[in-house]
């Protein structure tokens, strides 16, 4: 594949046409992998990245995601294309995703929750697929959501996050950058939520403090 490569680029140069991207996309990922790391080592173009017939959401977004993403961590690719059997707007999102876990671009939402553990002590899935299908297609600035299972551990550790909301018994603790800000009842957890969301989303875009009335 490298070398079929290397054989079109030789019949372009040969042209002086050399405005080129060049790709070496496999339905395999470690072949993929390997075509690409060998091909940077050769060319100086920019490389397009991607698998090929990666397949339906879920393992083709898993086959896609483990090969850009060990590409990409690596500094190799320039553009990509994930390709996945169903809607092309599913396509363009993972290929944020992708980019935005190893921080190469930011923007929107980034969403965290805990798995289910003994001391879970609200409906974590519920909520955090609330705040990702709501927010989904926010493109501002930056904003890390946590929703947390317990009020032990979880502000300490979604700390880093810009808002989040933990669990307790018949309550949460409504926090920002890890600190407590509020202790919600169950009725009002999507409301509180949302709204602090909407109050930091108002001031990122804007620059300017929000004041809450």
């Amino acid at each position: 594949m490298v070398e079929s490569a290397l054989s079109h680029i030789q019949i372009l140069e040969r042209y002086d046409f050399d405005q080129i991207l060049v790709s070496v996309k496999a339905s395999n990922v470690l072949e993929t992998i390997q075509a690409y790391r060998l091909l940077s080592k050769k060319v100086n173009y920019p490389l397009h990245l991607g698998i090929t017939e990666a397949g339906p959401p879920g393992t083709g977004i898993v086959r896609t995601s483990v090969g850009m993403g060990v590409l990409l961590a690596e500094g190799i690719g320039d553009t990509l294309r994930v390709s996945l059997s169903g809607d092309p707007a599913e396509e363009v999102h993972v290929a944020w995703q992708i980019l935005k876990s190893l921080e190469l671009r930011q923007r929107g939402i980034t969403l965290i929750s805990c798995p289910t553990c003994g001391r879970r002590k609200g409906d974590v899935y519920t909520i955090s697929a609330e705040v990702e299908k709501r927010l989904r297609d926010y493109q501002g600035p930056p904003i890390t959501v946590a929703v947390m299972g317990c009020e032990v551990n979880g502000p300490l550790e979604a700390k880093h996050a810009d808002i989040g909301i933990a669990f307790g018994v018949e309550q949460a603790l409504l926090f920002v950058k890890g600190k407590i800000v509020a202790k919600i009842t169950p009725d009002v957890y999507m409301h509180a939520l949302f709204e602090q969301i909407d109050i930091l989303r108002r001031e990122k875009t804007t620059g300017s403090k929000v004041i809450d009335k």
